[in-house]
């Protein structure tokens, strides 16, 4: 009966937990926005055309450089320089969109395609955010499928680099939009459902699936829609 009566008055305690923790990673998610949308900016100003002369160096440096910056989040998430270094990884991810936005802006409907892009992705997330919030069903099963799925994205994506055939190109995007629409199921499910309690990982999880959604969504729109002169 002791033990009955304690877990009964955990329960809410927990779920207020969680609630404060996906509160938090949504506020802080919302905040990203902004140096990523400066990052952005920079990125589309700045001549990157060094970038188009030799893709296969620059992708692999900026690759480099995302993932040493994700080491430092990761290492820092317990203190205040955690958000630090979060809202300076999420600068350098909106500087790095502006080879894919230089790209997009040289078509005729770039501006619009841009903005489908940003709207898909935004209705995707809150519609996959809602249904993990408010059914509370636990996606943790799709763990293993998901790493294995985004492994494989990886190395087709470091593949055709060299190879850079346009069909495997516009494959690897539709099956990322597919992988990272899961991945916010099972993100959002991992706060909802405690398997997260770190605002700050929570949120540059969430915001990795945001940004790769948005890029690969955006390349399939330029893909099947861009108008060129």
């Amino acid at each position: 009966m002791q033990y009955e009566t304690t877990s009964a008055t955990q329960t809410p305690a927990l779920a207020v937990e969680r609630n404060k923790v996906l509160r938090n990673t949504y506020m802080m998610l919302g905040l990203t926005m902004i140096p990523t949308i400066f990052g952005a900016f920079i990125g589309t100003s700045i001549n990157l055309a060094f970038m188009a002369q030799n893709p296969i160096m620059s992708s692999l440096l900026m690759f480099g450089i995302m993932m040493g910056m994700l080491f430092g989040v990761t290492a820092l998430r317990n203190s205040v320089w955690g958000i630090v270094a979060l809202l300076g990884f999420t600068f350098v991810a909106g500087v790095f969109l502006g080879p894919i936005l230089q790209v997009a802006l040289h078509l005729r409907n770039g501006a619009q395609l841009i903005g489908l892009a940003a709207g898909g992705t935004g209705i995707i997330f809150f519609s996959l955010a809602t249904i993990a919030t408010v059914t509370k069903k636990d996606f943790s099963f799709m763990g293993k499928f998901l790493f294995i799925g985004l492994i494989m994205l990886i190395v087709a994506s470091l593949a055709n680099l060299f190879f850079q055939i346009p069909a495997l190109s516009l494959t690897i995007s539709a099956i990322a939009v597919m992988i990272f629409s899961a991945y916010i199921l099972f993100d959002v499910s991992r706060i909802v459902n405690g398997g997260e309690t770190n605002y700050v990982m929570a949120t540059l999880s969430l915001y990795l699936d945001i940004y790769n959604l948005f890029i690969h969504l955006l390349n399939l729109l330029m893909a099947f829609s861009g108008e060129r002169d």
